[in-house]
């Protein structure tokens, strides 16, 4: 089956993640047959799409149009000859057992067609043990995808033992079809890539507690405040079920051996049918105040033993060759949330340490799962999962620089799976990226966007920042943004955002530092600071009012509303509102453009302006030593001849 000739995509199940694929499926506009065995259960998938579909016409999502055009799409059925019968794709979705899965697979085998493929949302099963129950092993893969699909970026695409190149390929641009981010799992391996990592990182977590090494209340506080994860690891289990991460640890165990035996707390809770959030209580009681970490409780030999176990998965998936470490990191960014791949934060650490820390744990408690992988102990030899000399030379993490030429330099905020919220690391790297634009003879203007189509930036990384608990601990935040920030706006050269997608909070606050702004028709554009009861602090409060006027910059403020991008460019915000496919090209034109006018007189100009805000008669002093000071360099000859001679200038910046 070629990508090109998928029409019609049966989705089996219609639960939680039937329904999902099958809404997922119906957006991308292919023709969706959804099935489940009673009428009452499809029908309840069906009413889910709908509630969602509607849901995202009311945010302005998606058009009311489109919505009734994607439910129209979709076919809710129980026989399973209609639902596979002229089916392209068929996704199975039901329920996470073996045996179930075998027996619809033998079930939709005598009525699919020949050259139809077969993939499983599974989260940990044999991809190769349930291609062997049909006739078509090279056609069967995995296609996990996270829950909502309709919000979660990842599918995980796993081949069996038996599947094609074709047939992967195939899936992986059907997800991209989908609109979401395929990582390839090359080896048919328990718990893929995610929860390969996450699960046994619950199930440490577990195993502190059990052994009286930290509380709960400890290793949480580490997870999401120190190490900077977005839930603690019991919230995480509890978000889950309990229930869930004890099956998927049954099935590591069993396959994988002794390191995945499952802690006695964890299966204490599961029979209890204490399963965390779905029924009221698990680590946490629901039904009595539910969720409360400290912000200061972590502790860093917890921390060390976290990433120990983490950094030991990882080892054994590269060392499998499950997954190159890249991949590892963007699967668990975009399927785990966490702010930095697993190796990276790793890396970070020290692999030294993290080896050191396991050896010692297992010489104190001769657990299996504390021995060390080879792949962790090649990677610490080699300096970092990185390598040294990788990590050397990959200047940024959170941002990338590019130079796309025509004297451009490009900032990229690359943090798609976090909506390219702005981290501390963002910050300082930002930081970075201005100086060495600054110092590039060769870049004569500043490009600056977002990663993705979701967002420009979504504000704040309000997870990472958390740790910054006391008054005055933001304050030297705020003045940290405003100092960074501000880099950018008195940078020499003329900046341009491109703004695509949600410019909320500290994300509208970086744009108002640009010169220049460009923004796609679906952007969205405000400062929701107020709704927390915070007031924007990365000089959002000065800077708004200089480019709208203070009235406008009040209400955008105290409404705490979003706009699009046609309002704020009524508002004197954006400078231009284009189509959201000419985004890209239409903000480089314009930094091509200004990066090819007269750098001195550019950066005289931005001087004057800036120092004109709050002492007129400075500014105007600057500008009158500016005119005399170009008056003698050679931009001015240059200009003055090509414009006698109806020619463009060729500026040098002399």
């Amino acid at each position: 089956m070629d990508f090109e000739d998928i029409e019609t995509v049966a989705v089996l199940g219609a639960g939680n993640m039937g329904h999902g694929i099958a809404e997922v499926a119906a957006l991308a506009g292919y023709e969706v047959r959804m099935r489940d065995i009673k009428e009452e259960f499809v029908q309840n998938g069906y009413d889910n799409i709908e509630w969602s579909l509607n849901k995202l016409a009311e945010k302005d999502q998606l058009s009311d149009e489109e919505a009734e055009e994607a439910l129209e799409r979709v076919t809710a059925l129980v026989d399973v000859e209609a639902a596979v019968g002229d089916a392209d794709v068929v996704i199975e979705a039901v329920p996470e057992k073996m045996e179930i899965k075998k027996d619809v697979y033998t079930d939709v085998e005598e009525h699919a067609p020949e050259d139809a493929i077969f993939a499983t949302n599974t989260s940990s099963l044999s991809i190769t043990e349930l291609s062997e129950v049909t006739e078509r092993p090279e056609q069967f893969c995995g296609m996990h995808f996270f829950n909502p699909p309709v919000r979660m970026q990842l599918v995980e695409v796993i081949s069996g033992e038996h599947t094609s190149e074709e047939t992967l390929e195939t899936i992986e641009q059907l997800a991209e079809d989908f609109d979401k981010t395929p990582v390839r799992v090359r080896k048919d391996s328990p718990g893929f890539i995610v929860n390969r990592i996450l699960v046994p990182l619950m199930n440490e977590a577990c195993w502190l507690v059990h052994d009286g090494v930290a509380t709960i209340a400890e290793v949480d506080s580490t997870t999401k405040f120190d190490m900077g994860l977005p839930m603690g690891s019991f919230e995480l289990s509890d978000q889950v079920g309990n229930d869930v991460g004890l099956h998927v640890l049954e099935y590591m165990h069993e396959v994988l051996g002794e390191p995945y035996a499952p802690c006695p707390l964890l299966e204490e809770k599961v029979e209890k049918e204490q399963l965390g959030k779905k029924t009221g209580e698990g680590f946490y009681d629901y039904e009595d105040g539910g969720v409360d970490i400290p912000t200061d409780a972590g502790r860093e030999d917890v921390e060390h033993r976290l990433l120990a176990v983490m950094a030991n998965e990882v080892g054994k998936l590269v060392e499998n060759d499950v997954a190159p470490v890249a991949d590892i990191d963007e699967a668990v960014m975009l399927g785990g949330g966490f702010p930095e791949g697993p190796a990276k934060l790793a890396d970070k650490a020290g692999l030294e340490t993290l080896v050191d820390t396991l050896e010692d744990v297992h010489e104190e408690t001769g657990e299996a799962r504390y021995a060390v992988s080879d792949g962790l102990r090649a990677a610490a030899e080699e300096g970092g999962f990185y390598g040294a000399d990788e990590e050397a030379d990959a200047e940024f993490e959170t941002i990338t620089v590019e130079y796309p030429g025509e004297m451009v330099g490009h900032i990229v905020l690359d943090r798609p799976h976090r909506m390219n919220t702005v981290s501390p690391d963002l910050m300082d790297e930002l930081s970075e990226a201005v100086d060495l634009l600054e110092d590039d003879d060769e870049v004569r203007s500043v490009l600056l966007t977002g990663a993705g189509d979701k967002a420009f930036s979504a504000g704040a990384d309000v997870q990472s920042m958390a740790s910054n608990a006391t008054p005055l601990e933001a304050v030297e935040l705020s003045k940290k943004g405003q100092e960074i920030f501000g880099k950018l706006e008195s940078c020499s050269m003329p900046v341009v955002a491109g703004i695509d997608g949600y410019a909320l909070g500290g994300g509208m606050e970086l744009a108002t530092c640009a010169d220049l702004r460009i923004a796609s028709e679906r952007s969205e554009l405000g400062q929701p600071e107020h709704n927390l009861g915070l007031i924007p602090g990365w000089g959002g409060t000065v800077r708004l009012a200089n480019i709208v006027g203070e009235g406008r910059a009040k209400e955008i403020i105290f409404t705490a509303e979003r706009y699009d991008a046609a309002e704020m460019a009524d508002y004197g915000f954006v400078n231009e509102v284009v189509e959201n496919d000419q985004l890209d090209e239409r903000a480089f034109e314009l930094a091509r453009d200004l990066a090819a006018g007269p750098p001195v007189a550019q950066k005289f100009t931005k001087r004057a302006m800036h120092a004109g805000r709050d002492d007129k008669d400075a500014g105007l002093e600057v500008e009158s030593q500016a005119f005399g000071h170009l008056f003698g360099t050679e931009d001015l000859m240059e200009g003055i001849t090509a414009f006698m001679g109806d020619g463009e200038p060729d500026f040098e910046g002399k």
